[in-house]
């Protein structure tokens, strides 16, 4: 095999590394959702639980399935993390804050 093949099918993931992202992704879906389903949780522990989990899918699903790492000779890789990151911090919090503000607009009393 030449250098650029051998490179090439190392980028890729392994069997392993794509179950273990499947099994991360399935429990990181299902611990929100009985969160909310068993409804024994304060709203902000509910909140919190489902704000953390998905920012924790959004790293599994990045460096599982995406394959992108913070080596120093993949720097468009750590770039587009960056972004992603702020990007996941802006669509997150400001759904939070339209959500709470239209909580607090839609009460009556």
């Amino acid at each position: 095999m030449s250098d650029s093949h051998a490179s090439h099918d190392h980028s890729h993931g392994s069997v392993k590394s794509y179950v273990i992202g499947l099994i991360l992704s399935i429990v990181l879906t299902i611990i929100p959702f009985g969160a909310v389903m068993a409804g024994s949780f304060d709203t902000a522990v509910t909140l919190l639980i489902i704000v953390t989990t998905a920012v924790a899918q959004v790293l599994v699903q990045l460096v599982l399935f995406m394959h992108m790492n913070t080596k120093a000779d993949e720097g468009w890789n750590f770039m587009s993390f960056v972004f992603t990151v702020a990007i996941l911090v802006l669509v997150i919090g400001g759904s939070l804050w339209i959500m709470k503000n239209l909580h607090l607009n839609m009460m009556i009393g």
